[in-house]
């Protein structure tokens, strides 16, 4: 999740468990700090765009590391504060904190490893969106409220914000679960053999969903309402450029890839480019991640040092998209707009 969310449900677990025998404002603050903790990584140069984004919510995310470190982190909170049954608070305090906040980031899609060091598999459940308002407004609601309030009343509101923020998370567990089943029947009324099939929310909301589906010759896209109904999902399709990875894919970068993506990835040749991108990401024909990995010459493909390729929508268009994509399952999706509205850095 996004750095406000993790600091805010960090805030929020410290005030559930220390804020009685301290400062609340104090509670909050260092829990706010723990809880941004684990994404310190991305500071790390790994030395390349690849390494660096599938380096990410590794050891810094893994529930065993985490759980060596919290014993640490409490006694030297102990030696900074003075709390009642100082130790064990402070350690219970610090591992909620850390553990919520890699729980957390593996309900996004991005891929936590979680498991590390017995197993590197990134895990992600992508029912929610790596922004969603509705998680993240009652947590601030509930620490505003507990620190203008203080006292049991604040307490409360700091629980309740708590309470909320968790069943808004089983809500898009739910509502991507329907999804699933709308997307399968879908499928198979519309004849198309899916390999791999993902569900999850667009942009900042958990109402309307992406599926992608990887086919044998390459992948499909479709979007989903909760206001929909009955209506089938429609699939548009699109090559995955296979040809381009069976040549590649002995190539570290490209594995790497291929392997993080958990194989929803897709390739192709753009100005001389071969290019990877992780189509969890994103929607076509913008995506957050994708790289150029090789370049075509008189004697082949030759691999170079991978190079950040991504495209974006404007916001506002992107914005605009959802806001009509909600109510009507006719909107055309975001690939069929025209070319000025997407950027492209570099």
């Amino acid at each position: 999740m996004d750095s406000v969310s993790q600091m805010a449900l960090g805030a929020a677990v410290s005030v559930a468990v220390v804020g009685r025998r301290m400062p609340v404002w104090k509670a909050a603050a260092i829990g706010a700090a723990f809880g941004t903790l684990p994404d310190l990584d991305v500071v790390i140069d790994y030395g390349d765009p690849i390494r660096n984004m599938t380096f990410h919510r590794a050891e810094s995310h893994a529930l065993f590391w985490l759980t060596l470190f919290s014993p640490m982190a409490a006694w030297l909170m102990t030696r900074l504060t003075v709390v009642t049954g100082s130790f064990r608070l402070w350690w219970l305090n610090i591992w909620l904190i850390l553990i919520t906040h890699t729980l957390l980031d593996a309900m996004t899609v991005y891929g936590t490893q979680l498991l590390l060091p017995f197993s590197d598999t990134p895990l992600g459940m992508a029912s929610i969106f790596i922004i969603d308002p509705l998680y993240t407004l009652p947590l601030l609601a509930g620490l505003f409220w507990a620190i203008r309030w203080r006292g049991q009343r604040g307490l409360n509101a700091n629980r309740n914000g708590l309470i909320i923020s968790t069943l808004y998370l089983c809500w898009t567990v739910l509502a991507q679960q329907h999804v699933i089943a709308v997307a399968e029947d879908s499928l198979l009324a519309g004849g198309v053999e899916g390999q791999q099939k993902l569900v999850t929310p667009t942009p900042f909301n958990s109402l309307i969903w992406r599926v992608l589906v990887i086919t044998p010759d390459g992948y499909a896209e479709g979007f989903y309402s909760l206001l929909d109904g009955d209506k089938p999902i429609r699939f548009d399709h699109f090559p995955g450029g296979m040809n381009l990875y069976e040549a590649l894919q002995d190539n570290w970068e490209t594995a790497r890839i291929a392997w993080f993506s958990r194989g929803f990835f897709a390739m192709r040749e753009q100005d001389g480019e071969i290019r990877i991108t992780d189509l969890r990401m994103g929607q076509e024909p913008a995506y957050v991640f994708g790289f150029a990995v090789a370049r075509r010459d008189p004697a082949g493909l030759q691999p170079i040092a991978p190079l950040a390729r991504r495209s974006r929508a404007d916001i506002g268009t992107g914005l605009d998209w959802l806001g009509r994509r909600l109510l009507d399952a006719d909107t055309p999706p975001l690939h069929r707009l025209a070319p000025p509205a997407l950027t492209e850095p570099r």
